[in-house]
């Protein structure tokens, strides 16, 4: 017989932590269903986070190097597979419920602009009158309003818990602001888990692309980064010489491997001592548990200066990522402008919401590609134009 919902809920109670979120606790979703019969109501959500256009489209989308700059290089969905590997590894091991940090971490960046932060931060500079924009309440737009897939209501209809991951996603790139429905001093353990994986996750691979681009390279990271210098002294004495792509990716393999150790006995040590008993327990805890030791804190804020310094502000990186934002606020102005050339779904939404928010919207879920495009389409590259020598 296959196995029910019920079944799978009275699974969780008999192999997750007490602390843990129950799939069978769940505060429910804005427009009532009926519930899933073969899945728990995490992996329903799961399941339409991955049926999503907007998760399609972060195959598209800027993680630190311009999409289709290279092809080895990480893009939005490639780095949010990859959170989602290791949130769920660091849940099995805390005894939370993986289901819920895998959809957390797998819709995390759905709202991300094109061309990543540097995309982010130009859209938060044209919308400071109207509300700025944030790529973390952008997600929760998206599976609140901007998916439009179901008859009975907008958006993807996410569980609570899941639209609480969103809200409260916190990492030194992301700072969320608050939102009405979700007032808890904190979130759920399997949200604070998501939060740190993603950081986990672009700290490690933003090194394996700085490596691969050629902007980073090993010496100088072993004479700069501990926690590099570390991780090669230690590859080196258990393997010794390897080909240098193999040393390279169990040099990261093994620093992902360090900070999911430290991450699972820091937060073990944490959920001891606050005596936390539900999930609910979790969200009054006034700071976050899971958490670095500070040791590793420490050695993560130096890589992020490091990485700062040397890949992302390195011109290769960051000028093209401003002539691409250049053309952001470009078709800004020109949507402002000209507004008939939306179409009708955007001029409705325009008239409940604004043109400012309304095109900002649109721009949010362009790809890097599409919005290259509709530049060249509706405004054209001109040769005195710095755009133009970034494309040409």
């Amino acid at each position: 017989m296959p196995c029910t919902r019920l079944e799978l809920e009275a699974r969780e109670r008999q192999m997750l932590a007490p602390c843990a979120q129950f799939s069978a606790d769940t505060r429910g979703r804005k427009y009532p269903e009926e519930p899933p019969e073969w899945r728990t109501h995490y992996q329903r959500d799961r399941d339409r986070v991955i049926h999503a256009r907007a998760f399609r489209r972060l195959e598209y989308k800027t993680q630190v190097f311009l999409n289709g700059t290279g092809d080895h290089l990480r893009t939005r969905l490639t780095h949010s597979m990859e959170v989602a590997g290791i949130a769920r590894n660091i849940s099995r091991a805390l005894r939370i419920n993986e289901d819920l940090t895998e959809t957390i971490a797998l819709a995390h960046d759905l709202g991300h602009s094109p061309f990543g932060h540097s995309g982010e931060k130009v859209l938060n500079e044209l919308m400071q009158d109207h509300g700025g924009f944030e790529h973390n309440q952008q997600s929760l737009r998206v599976v609140e309003e901007l998916e439009q897939k179901y008859p009975g209501f907008p958006g993807l209809n996410l569980s609570w818990e899941v639209r609480e991951g969103l809200v409260k996603h916190y990492t030194s790139f992301d700072h969320p602001s608050k939102r009405p429905g979700f007032e808890a001093r904190s979130s759920s353990l399997e949200a604070q888990v998501a939060n740190l994986a993603d950081e986990i996750t672009y700290y490690s691979h933003d090194l394996d692309d700085g490596l691969t681009s050629g902007l980073l390279t090993e010496p100088q990271l072993r004479r700069d980064i501990r926690i590099w210098a570390d991780a090669d002294r230690a590859v080196r004495q258990k393997h010794g010489d390897l080909p240098d792509e193999v040393r390279r990716y169990f040099i990261v393999r093994c620093l992902i491997d360090d900070h999911v150790k430290d991450v699972v006995h820091t937060t073990e040590e944490h959920l001891r001592a606050a005596g936390v008993k539900s999930a609910d327990d979790v969200r009054l805890h006034d700071d976050a548990l899971v958490q670095y030791s500070p040791e590793r804190r420490q050695m993560n804020q130096e890589l992020r200066g490091y990485l700062y310094e040397h890949l992302y502000f390195h011109p290769e990186v960051h000028l093209p990522n401003e002539r691409a934002t250049a053309m952001l606020a470009a078709l800004f102005h020109y949507y402002m402008e000209h507004q008939n050339d939306l179409d009708d779904q955007w001029r409705q939404r325009a008239q409940n919401l604004g043109w400012p928010r309304a095109i900002c919207d649109y721009l949010a879920g362009m790809t890097d590609r599409y919005a290259v495009q509709e530049y060249q389409r509706l405004i054209g590259f001109k040769k005195e134009s710095p755009i133009y020598t970034a494309h040409t």
